[in-house]
């Protein structure tokens, strides 16, 4: 191993991105606030404003996965596809089989600099959680407590509030409503025979409510729906903790576009897409490709670059501290820096356990075992 791929595997080094992370994403948090007073006076000005520091938080995630730890991604597309990405506001479908597949949506993002104004369909819980929670609900990302009957008027409303959206955005929504596991889709699978659907074999079935409702609300908005499919070569096993530890990965990137043309075809619309993404997904097991031209976006500087101004503003300050703690001689105070270091390294453990497929929900598991019931 190379010093640089020692440093990047040692966790003081994680500790420190971490505290980076965490504090100017609180400093960001805080400003958010104040921004507040901006909406009954210029809505849109408040939304550009949060699109953008919404983008210091996101980046700083990107920028582990396209910088540090230098994966990969390469996009199998239609070359006259591709020139329109980032340049009007599309619905992406996207696949939930790896731990770090909200990370390749997000770096998918911010190749055609839509990064910041992404959107996505999140549950409540999340928008409890600071930094990445808390910025969300700035970016009017749709919260739902995934009961439909509690959510359709307040999921329906909060996409119709996008449709003056000043930014061009993209509304990441994983139609499956929870990520891959043999369980789940053991589950799902007796559901579609039950309902006399064709059975997937690497793909839960697809939840086509709550797409039907976000095309239905933002079809005067979005140009396009774009149905990525996200595999690693080499059979590779992604982790977030993989990414910290500067582990390099090679992501493949299948996207195609297309939009239902009937309102109320929907659900059959993506039940068919999802019998081609798994022919897709056979294909590329056997062949390592997909069927389109590979292209390399190439990768923008300012996720780099906002991480380094955060690390001089922020790390200066905490040397400094630890300096005059050292000199200071206090046991009491070493002590007290201690106990910080640990609890600070199981609150990084715990945000890397979020992202864990066994530690994932548990929907998926119970609520299709109550609807046989």
């Amino acid at each position: 191993m190379d010093i640089v791929g020692f440093l990047k595997s040692q966790f003081i080094c994680h500790l420190l991105i971490c505290y980076i992370f965490i504090v100017s994403g609180l400093i960001i948090n805080f400003i958010q606030l104040f921004t507040l007073i901006l909406w009954p006076i210029n809505k849109q000005l408040f939304r550009r404003i949060n699109c953008r520091l919404a983008y210091c938080i996101s980046s700083q995630m990107v920028m582990l996965l396209e910088w540090w730890s230098g994966t990969d991604c390469t996009l199998y597309t239609d070359p006259e596809s591709y020139h329109k990405y980032g340049k009007e506001n599309a619905i992406v479908i996207l696949n939930h089989n790896f731990e770090i597949d909200f990370l390749c949506g997000w770096n998918f993002c911010e190749r055609f600099g839509v990064l910041g104004s992404s959107k996505v369909l999140a549950k409540k819980e999340l928008s409890y959680m600071p930094i990445i929670g808390w910025m969300w609900y700035f970016l009017e990302i749709v919260f739902c407590k995934r009961k439909w009957e509690e959510d359709r008027k307040t999921v329906v409303q909060k996409l119709l509030n996008l449709r003056d959206y000043p930014e061009n955005f993209w509304f990441l929504i994983h139609c499956e409503g929870t990520r891959f596991t043999e369980q789940k889709h053991q589950i799902s699978m007796q559901v579609a025979e039950a309902k006399g659907l064709p059975k997937l074999k690497y793909h839960l079935l697809p939840r086509t409510k709550g797409f039907a409702v976000t095309v239905q609300c933002l079809r005067n908005v979005v140009s396009a729906v774009y149905d990525s499919t996200l595999n690693f070569r080499n059979n590779e096993n992604p982790t977030l903790l993989g990414v910290l530890n500067g582990k390099k990965y090679h992501a493949d990137l299948y996207v195609r576009q297309d939009i239902p043309e009937d309102e109320q075809e929907c659900s059959a619309w993506l039940h068919k897409l999802y019998q081609e993404k798994d022919a897709f997904q056979e294909e590329y097991y056997r062949t390592g490709t997909y069927p389109a031209v590979p292209i390399t976006p190439p990768r923008r500087p300012w996720t780099l670059l906002n991480w380094l101004f955060w690390a001089l503003l922020l790390l200066y300050p905490l040397f400094k501290l630890l300096i005059n703690m050292i000199n200071s001689g206090s046991s009491l105070t070493l002590a007290s820096f201690a106990f910080v270091i640990i609890i600070a390294s199981v609150g990084v453990r715990w945000m890397i356990g979020v992202t864990e497929i066994n530690k994932g929900s548990t929907y998926g598991n119970n609520e299709n075992k109550q609807k046989r019931k």
